[in-house]
């Protein structure tokens, strides 16, 4: 397989998930610049971290704009599989390829730590290989991480299974104190209507190995490598 890594000027997580799929899972890499205008080739994204721009007007807004998501768009309609991380989600959102927003965190302070989330949805490439309400260790670390949208809107994602991960405690259940940045009904991933799209705030390449002190993350670009296989 073929995967692609997009960096943004201020992408600082680009290298983390090259090394992961590279030489944890042995999988051929191609990293893609921000200007670039085409996509063929590649069996699937990824958008990692970082602070594209700056995180200048607002995070990710910038680099919804950039060359290279005109070819992402069309991607993203032929269905190939498509991973945001923080600030690749804050773009997947701006670029209108996923619903809702990201904003400051409630506190107004930069969060980084281990958090849980729950496994809500498992009909995207990403979330196909774990189980229905399993639970997965992993590190956020932004500060417009708050996943907000009209109430509306948030019954329509929930009916559709477009919910992927929630915020919870390590016994998965969903409390107030394991919601890191205040996100509405604990939302921590979502996907678009197909499920190939998917949005995330925690960083799965930064627990692919045991050395990070969780694999959890490993996980999911594990079952992305099993869907692309047809298993």
């Amino acid at each position: 397989m073929i995967w692609g890594v997009v960096a943004f000027p201020g992408s600082n997580c680009d290298r983390d998930c090259a090394h992961v799929l590279r030489h944890v899972l042995g999988q051929d890499v191609r990293q893609v610049w921000y200007e670039e205008r085409a996509l063929e080739g590649l069996d699937a994204v990824v958008l990692p971290g970082g602070f594209s721009y700056g995180d200048y007007l607002r995070a990710g807004a910038i680099a919804a704009t950039a060359p290279v998501m005109t070819a992402l768009r069309a991607a993203a309609d032929r269905g190939l599989p498509i991973l945001g991380i923080c600030n690749g989600f804050q773009i997947l959102t701006e670029a209108g390829l996923l619903p809702g927003a990201l904003l400051h965190n409630r506190t107004l302070r930069f969060v980084c730590r281990d958090v849980w989330v729950r496994t809500e949805c498992v009909r995207t490439p990403f979330t196909r290989g774990l189980r229905p309400g399993q639970v997965l260790r992993l590190p956020v670390a932004h500060a417009e991480g708050r996943y907000l949208a009209p109430p509306p809107m948030l019954r329509a994602l929930e009916r559709k299974r477009q919910v992927v991960f929630r915020y919870c405690d390590p016994a998965g259940r969903v409390r107030p104190r394991a919601n890191p940045n205040g996100s509405a009904r604990a939302i921590a991933a979502v996907c678009n209507a197909a499920g190939n799209v998917v949005g995330m705030m925690p960083h799965p390449e930064r627990a692919a190995e045991g050395v990070l002190g969780s694999e959890d993350g490993r996980s999911l670009f594990e079952s992305a490598l099993r869907s692309l296989a047809g298993e």
